[in-house]
């Protein structure tokens, strides 16, 4: 059973009076436990089809089913149960909220969920050693690295145990010796926890370390 079925999806929007097609025609399918990457240069519709697998955005036509869920028929307060629920999100510009310390932006989906305090805490700091950040748990954003704030980032989507991540760009703002330690840890937790990571990346390392290159072009899938 696929964990992600996309069919004959298309997205377009208007810029001015024209119509842009951002995604055309797309059919794809995602299996539980995948290290997938979507590639392909700035434009070519990446994060527009994972914004749409986590039910950020809408296809304009066809059908994205994640979990036997079909997005398209759910209302707005189902899809924001379902991001916060089944979805964890990694973003290149990290997204931490600047007043929370790191442990508190690592628990904040858990919170939103009402996971009692004891339990938040204990899986956060599971996941700070697995990601050698232990130690900087009350520390600011603004107190960290590039590649700390990454790896909270990282902890804040894993903690929900969520059934998939989506990662948008990661290592973009990072060096590339950061990059690599980053994605060696990713790599882990998809092999130890099972869980479905997909990128958006046209970083070659992010590429090399897949098990799955999905290469879009112009918004359509090319191979």
């Amino acid at each position: 059973m696929s964990l992600i079925q996309l069919t004959n999806v298309f997205k377009t929007y208007k810029s001015g009076v024209q119509l842009v097609e951002a995604v055309r025609d797309v059919d794809l399918l995602i299996e539980p436990g995948a290290f997938a990457v979507l590639a392909g240069p700035s434009g070519s519709g990446k994060t527009t089809l994972l914004n749409m697998i986590g039910g950020l955005d809408q296809p304009s036509q066809g059908r994205v089913m994640v979990e036997e869920l079909n997005l398209g028929t759910c209302s707005a307060s189902q899809l924001a149960d379902f991001r916060l629920r089944r979805i964890g999100f990694i973003f290149q510009s990290f997204n931490l909220i600047p007043v929370l310390t790191a442990q508190e932006n690592a628990e904040f989906v858990l919170m939103l969920q009402k996971v009692p305090v004891e339990d938040r805490q204990a899986r956060v700091s599971v996941l700070f050693a697995e990601l050698g950040i232990s130690g900087l748990e009350q520390r600011k954003p603004m107190e960290l690295s590039g590649g700390q704030q990454q790896r909270v980032a990282i902890a804040r989507a894993m903690a929900s145990q969520p059934a998939v991540v989506l990662a948008d760009e990661p290592t973009a703002n990072l060096d590339s010796e950061t990059a690599t330690d980053l994605l060696y840890l990713m790599r882990r937790l998809n092999h130890e926890q099972g869980t479905t990571f997909l990128f958006s990346s046209h970083d070659q390392k992010v590429i090399d370390h897949a098990d799955r290159v999905i290469l879009l072009e112009d918004g359509r899938i090319m191979s």
